[in-house]
């Protein structure tokens, strides 16, 4: 069976769009997440869409459905790269190995200053600033291989008021 990742990120080669996962759901529905620097429209979503499935059928990808969809506000970080582009933002962490007896962690990711993307390693040290009850902040340091997941965590304030 041909590697759909590789394929699909091998398509979008040229373009501005990243591919962020490939997800072989139920019912022969493929799904192929995408993102962009400015943000994906529904043009994105149809021109990867049509991409897609001319190079599916030519490459004879099995599917019955194929869904092109944006990864939404709680984005997952997949890459190296993701955690280098994203620093500054709030962020989940769940690692392999707990820290106090703790797995799961919520905070302000920041990366080493001047980093590009292309430069981080999975020995490159990473912070998660914690934000305590007390009102104290604590600083949590891992290494991507440390992650077991990691997704963007935005505070959403559907009433207008500010947190």
């Amino acid at each position: 069976m041909t590697d759909i990742f590789a394929l699909t990120q091998e398509s979008l080669l040229g373009t501005d769009i990243e591919l962020v996962d490939v997800e072989r759901a139920p019912k022969g529905l493929l799904r192929v997440v995408i993102d962009h620097p400015g943000g994906i429209t529904i043009d994105h979503c149809e021109q990867v869409s049509k991409q897609l499935s001319r190079v599916f059928e030519v490459e004879n990808v099995d599917y019955n459905r194929l869904e092109v969809t944006s990864p939404g506000v709680d984005r997952p970080l997949k890459r190296l790269a993701d955690f280098v582009r994203f620093a500054g933002a709030r962020i989940e962490l769940r690692l392999f190995e707990p820290v106090n007896n703790q797995k799961v962690f919520r905070g302000v990711l920041y990366a080493p200053e001047g980093l590009e993307p292309s430069q981080a390693t999975a020995d490159t040290e990473f912070v998660l600033e914690l934000e305590q009850s007390s009102g104290d902040v604590l600083d949590l340091t891992f290494c991507f291989d440390d992650v077991d997941r990691a997704k963007l965590d935005p505070i959403l304030d559907f009433k207008g008021r500010k947190r």
